[in-house]
């Protein structure tokens, strides 16, 4: 993703310049490689995107371009770039002269480095690396068979300069392995599932350190630029945190300080309370009151300062799924295909659930990214009745899998790095052909500062919970906050929250932005750091709990596939 965002800013610069304004404008050539495709085809490619029911995960890429040979013995080879201007993924389709065709899915190991097709009567992909130009051929020799049939992830073909992206299995607890079981094979067993979820689960990680104090409290000094949230009370508390912190008092911090993680540049650390909220934080109205037992559970919270960091998103191997979800009904469903773009499966592509090897050595952390797509949609209020229910959008390497629909909260990427939280616009074609990665979930917690205009809906704001619509459970959310022209990304961690003491939170710790990421169990509110000792990964885990996600002791989302979706920082040079 490093890769991504700073060294191909020159091809975006061209369809950034071309698009901007319209997905019709002229559009010169990139200079190598597979580029756009001409102004004629693209706009016929944006009516597939905006048709009512796109029916493929092409049709849904209004930048797809081809290159086409035919080989002597009659086999055809096709290479398409699903997004030129991002140039990350490629679909390989062979096709003998007798025989069936086989689609194949790469990944460019160096976003910077151009790929083309060559044809004639013995047709090579052309890798063009700062003007010097190699052939490859990686379907002679058994080289794209061999890669094909490995275990790997990501199998390293025409050396090392591409991926072959293989399907696997993604790593799930029993829980989890548990609660899809049920939902799959057992009649009402959603149903079942939130029935275990309010009996069992509500409260079920709820952590107070409240009361501690020390005996002769330290001058505990936070990170300056950072401040201290809007608090009325601020006692010394001993949090259950998993990662070493600079210039605590053994342990012990000021609620809503910040502390910098110890060997972790530019990533930083606090912990509160929603009881401890300033008055004057509650005059904004938007939320509904706190409990006694909101107000007294502890709220973990990381900070990273975006300008050492690059983030970027990964899907699953399972999750979020592309398929309908349940929950829609009626005007809510289009009836015309088994997903609402038309589609359930994301062939040719595969979702393989970890990071790349090209950045193991760069990452810095990650945490999961939403909702599955069975619970990532409107069952309940106006939102399930248009626009299919506005299943939750994603898109990654500039491929879009799930369109995004306008309103809803979006944390995204664009092409030059910038890292961008809010409401989706209604005409996002100025902002679309710059998009290199998103996720929406739900609605705003915080807009321009306030609780947002659905938190105290439950049904409106699609907040799930038990069955029962009891809205405190485990969550986790993010925002974004901008101090003196700096940006912030915060992760946070609510042992047992609601929307409104979310917004609260967030809204003392003046973000700008913030929404809801996933919820109810510590392996869907997963966040850990990596620290390298020599050598030698290490992972530090926001809550200790949150390593039972961890297979065998490899790191999640990083060393192993995961069924689930998920966000990574990586450090930047």
């Amino acid at each position: 993703m490093l890769r991504l965002m700073t060294l191909c800013l020159a091809r975006f610069a061209v369809l950034a310049a071309a698009l901007s304004v319209s997905f019709l404008a002229p559009l010169p050539a990139l200079a190598q490689g597979l580029g756009l495709p001409d102004p004629a085809r693209i706009e016929a490619q944006v009516l597939q995107l905006r048709a009512d029911v796109p029916g493929s995960v092409l049709a849904l890429n209004p930048f797809r371009n081809d290159q086409e040979a035919r080989a002597a013995d009659g086999t055809t080879y096709r290479l398409t770039s699903v997004n030129p201007g991002v140039n990350s993924w490629f679909v390989l389709d062979i096709t003998p002269a007798s025989g069936a065709a086989r689609s194949y899915h790469l990944e460019n190991a160096d976003p910077a480095t151009a790929l083309s097709l060559r044809g004639g009567d013995a047709p090579a992909l052309v890798i063009d690396r700062d003007g010097m130009a190699a052939d490859c051929a990686p379907w002679q020799g058994g080289e794209l068979d061999a890669a094909a049939a490995s275990d790997l992830p990501f199998a390293p073909v025409c050396d090392w300069a591409l991926f072959l992206r293989n399907p696997v299995r993604g790593n799930r607890t029993t829980r989890e392995a548990v609660s899809q079981f049920l939902r799959d094979n057992v009649v009402f067993g959603d149903s079942i599932v939130n029935m275990i979820k309010g009996a069992f689960f509500e409260d079920a990680f709820m952590v107070s350190s409240e009361g501690f104090e020390a005996e002769a409290e330290a001058e505990i000094d936070g990170v300056d630029i950072l401040g201290s949230a809007l608090l009325s009370s601020t006692p010394s508390m001993r949090p259950a945190m998993g990662f070493d912190l600079d210039g605590t008092d053994g342990g012990a911090m000021t609620a809503g300080a910040w502390y910098a993680v110890t060997d972790a540049p530019g990533v930083y650390a606090s912990v509160m309370q929603p009881g401890m909220i300033a008055r004057e934080v509650f005059d904004a109205p938007g939320a509904n009151g706190l409990d006694g037992v909101e107000n007294r559970a502890d709220v973990y919270l990381v900070a990273f300062d975006m300008a050492q960091f690059d983030i970027g998103y990964e899907l699953g191997t399972d999750h979020p799924a592309l398929g309908w979800s349940p929950r829609p009904s009626g005007a809510g469903r289009h009836y015309q295909g088994p997903g609402p773009d038309g589609f359930d499966r994301p062939a040719p592509m595969v979702f393989n659930g970890m990071v790349s090897p090209e950045i193991y050595e760069t990452v810095a952390a990650t945490f999961t990214g939403g909702f599955k797509r069975e619970h990532g949609a409107w069952r309940f209020g106006d939102y399930a009745t248009f626009n299919w229910g506005n299943h939750y959008g994603f898109m990654t390497h500039g491929v879009l899998f799930s369109r995004l629909w306008p309103n809803l909260a979006t944390l995204y990427v664009l092409e030059d790095g910038t890292v961008g939280m809010g409401s989706w616009p209604e005409d996002d074609s100025a902002i679309l052909p710059r998009l290199v990665m998103a996720r929406q979930n739900g609605v705003a917690l915080i807009e321009n500062g306030v609780p947002g205009d659905r938190v105290t809906s439950w049904g409106g704001g699609n907040w799930s919970g038990s069955a029962e619509a009891n809205l405190r459970t485990l969550r986790g959310g993010a925002c974004m906050r901008t101090v003196e022209g700096r940006q912030f990304l915060v992760y946070a961690y609510f042992s047992s929250a609601t929307p409104s003491g979310m917004a609260r939170t967030f809204q003392a710790y003046q973000c700008d932005y913030a929404m809801l990421l996933d919820m109810n169990s510590q392996e869907l509110a997963y966040m850990a750091l990596y620290i390298r000792d020599g050598g030698d990964l290490q992972t530090r885990h926001l809550v200790s709990g949150m390593a039972g996600a961890d297979p065998d002791g490899a790191a999640r989302f990083v060393e192993a596939p995961d069924n689930r979706d998920f966000f990574y920082l990586v450090r930047r040079d």
